[in-house]
């Protein structure tokens, strides 16, 4: 009777057949071989994930009231400032009326009246009244609409040491201060100095 020859090694080579069809599936299906041996990095925090911590204090009431186009506003709910309160030529109120009047350096001492160095509404170039976050977005990386501001860095100086802007965590009076503090509000603003300063609207800030 014809016996078939052994073929010990057979087994054997079946079992690395599979171990290298299986390591191709594999490979095939990963993410770096279906972009050509590179995988995609992943894609940046989009414009507003890193404007809106920003945008959460520049819209505040405590900034917002003086961002205003003819008359600064009052309150938490931002009202026109009684007394009939205009900008004035220089944003520091009518020749009969000037903000220096009331408002001084600092908080009167029962915090009622409110006060900073140069106490005066932001140049009209810089009203955001009645603008979105994005639109505001836009205009604080604009030197025309900014202040004459050219850099980040000249930008995010001016949110560090103007005493108008830091009084905004002082106002006194039990007044409402925005949701995050000055460090963390400075944190936001270099974060998004370093993703190149995108806007709501802008796909990414991945570059």
């Amino acid at each position: 009777m014809f016996k078939k020859p052994n073929a010990p090694g057979v087994p054997a080579l079946i079992r690395r057949i599979n171990a290298v069809v299986v390591a191709a599936l594999l490979c095939a299906a990963s993410p770096a071989f279906a972009a050509g041996g590179n995988a995609a990095a992943p894609a940046g925090p989009s414009a507003e994930k890193l404007f809106d911590p920003v945008a959460s204090v520049l819209t505040h009431p405590r900034c917002l009231n003086c961002h205003q186009d003819q008359r600064p506003a009052q309150t938490d709910a931002s009202i026109p400032h009684l007394q009939q309160v205009i900008r004035g030529a220089h944003g520091t109120g009518a020749a009969t009326m000037q903000c220096a009047a009331c408002h001084q350096g600092q908080n009167s001492a029962d915090g009622r009246v409110p006060g900073a160095a140069h106490w005066h509404l932001a140049p009209l170039s810089m009203s955001w009244q009645s603008k979105t976050r994005a639109q505001i977005c836009n205009q604080i990386k604009d030197p025309e609409r900014n202040g004459g501001r050219k850099t980040p860095e000249q930008v995010i100086e001016h949110m560090r040491i103007d005493p108008l802007v830091l009084w905004a965590w002082n106002p006194g009076n039990g007044r409402s201060t925005p949701s995050i503090t000055h460090e963390q509000f400075l944190q936001k603003l270099d974060a998004w100095a370093k993703a190149g300063m995108p806007c709501p609207g802008d796909k990414s800030a991945a570059k």
